[in-house]
């Protein structure tokens, strides 16, 4: 491994900060990157990358950190593979962990907040079990469009930072073989997944769940728990509740985007409510509540319409795994504010997606109904609907007192809306498998880009910065 580099200087200064290290001990197992054969520059988000001192990196040292990972300067020494257990589709795995990832680096953004660098496709680890720790180059242009249509979306997501492509050969059971690989570098504000705490209840660690509780609360601060809450100062409490609040937010800002996930399994589900690991998800072509993207997902588990449960599950699991630090009640206090919080959270990002002023919570679920049932009645895909109903425009007659947010952004005097269904997806895949060219890539994401301008930022729940 070559010598650590200087990042370039930029507008936001590179402020490392490993914080995890603390923890590494029994967190994670030091591990050493693939030696690929190529590493060829494909994709390179600098949007993302200014925020935490990284734009300013030239080609040539964005790939020898990133394709070869050299370790940036004051930062991790040696990539991590993190450990955890978890639920897959409802049944408890001991046996995963960080199987073709690890965490390269944290540093600090522009507004001081923690941020981790992982990857997807680096190599084999402990945890690979009987994988080869690859990525497809067609899953890291998929994950590059799906990241990239979410932020527009108003979705706590993930960031794909940097896709290089890797001179492997690669055979896999559900694409076309022998297929290209890459190497994802994903920016994010935590890798910390509620199956690290199953982890440690299986193993009974208490010492290090308590080392564990106190990181999240420090490093991913959040408003404190409702005054009656019982047992609101106990750090797992505090943490229960700053879970649940976050993931309510998560579930509605899927719906309300008409996304799938498809694998919402228990070490999927990140501490700060951000959604990443995206493999088989789709967008909804129709409002269909049974829609499922994974087509291994023979039971509809994490259909369209079940993902709030399948989410709230995951926090019942949470606090299970919590009890090793803190009594029932209280966690279960603060499990049942899961679903008046979504509740919440759909009425308002919903009227944000529409463009209406928001008129209070019991008119604002009405209104969500009755543009569900215009939506299943129409069968209109939802980004056309949206899009045709932007300032309440259309809408039936007991919406009308619905005021319109003001905006000029010209992308709402367009002809069609964005949208990101599956044709489009394999149509943009076909371009480079076929001809190498990535210019359909580029194009749909300066149009997302477009897109997410003219949404502005999402709001907030209440009491939230």
């Amino acid at each position: 491994m070559s010598e650590p580099v200087q990042p370039a200087e930029c507008d936001v200064p590179y402020l490392a900060d490993p914080a995890i290290l603390a923890l590494a001990d029994w967190l994670g197992d030091p591990v050493a990157p693939a030696d690929f054969p190529e590493v060829q520059l494909r994709w390179r988000n600098d949007r993302a990358a200014v925020s935490v001192g990284l734009a300013g990196l030239s080609d040539a040292e964005w790939v020898q950190h990133f394709g070869r990972f050299a370790p940036l300067e004051g930062n991790l020494p040696q990539p991590l593979a993190l450990r955890y257990h978890g639920h897959q589709f409802r049944v408890y795995n001991p046996e995963i962990g960080d199987g073709r990832g690890f965490l390269f680096a944290q540093m600090r953004d522009d507004a001081g907040r923690l941020l981790d660098l992982g990857t997807k496709g680096s190599g084999q680890t402990p945890w690979s079990r009987s994988g080869d720790g690859r990525l497809t180059l067609k899953g890291a242009v998929r994950e590059i469009l799906a990241t990239e249509m979410l932020e527009a979306l108003g979705v706590n997501t993930s960031k794909t930072l940097s896709v290089i492509e890797t001179g492997e050969s690669l055979w896999r059971g559900d694409e076309p073989s022998p297929t290209r690989s890459a190497v994802l570098v994903r920016l994010s504000h935590s890798h910390i997944r509620f199956g690290t705490f199953q982890r440690l209840l299986a193993l009974e660690q208490a010492e290090e769940m308590g080392a564990l509780i106190d990181y999240c609360l420090t490093q991913f601060p959040a408003s404190p728990p409702p005054e009656n809450a019982p047992g609101r100062d106990e750090p797992a409490i505090r943490l229960m509740h700053a879970v649940v609040e976050r993931m309510a937010d998560l579930a509605a800002s899927y719906m309300v985007a008409g996304f799938v996930h498809g694998v919402l399994n228990t070490d999927n589900m990140n501490i700060t409510g951000e959604s990443f690991d995206y493999g088989p998800w789709r967008w909804l072509p129709e409002w269909d509540p049974g829609f499922t993207a994974a087509y291994f997902d023979h039971g509809g588990l994490y259909a369209f319409g079940r993902q709030p449960e399948a989410l709230h599950w995951n926090c019942g699991q949470l606090a299970v795994a919590l009890r090793l630090h803190a009594e029932t009640a209280p966690l279960v206090a603060a499990l049942e504010r899961f679903g008046p919080l979504y509740m919440a959270a759909v009425a308002r990002r919903w009227c944000w997606r529409l463009g209406v002023e928001p008129q209070g919570i019991e008119e604002d679920t009405q209104l969500v109904a009755g543009c569900e049932a215009q939506m299943r009645a129409s069968a209109v895909q939802p980004d056309a609907f949206f899009f045709a109903h932007r300032g309440g425009r259309g809408l039936p007659e007991a919406f009308s007192h619905y005021r319109p947010v003001a905006s000029d952004h010209p992308y709402w005097l367009g002809e069609t809306p964005q949208s990101l269904l599956i044709e489009e997806v394999e149509a943009i895949w076909a371009a480079i498998a076929a001809d190498d060219d990535w210019g359909p890539l580029h194009a749909k994401v300066a149009a997302i880009r477009r897109m997410g301008e003219a949404h502005g930022p999402a709001p907030l729940p209440a009491g939230h910065a």
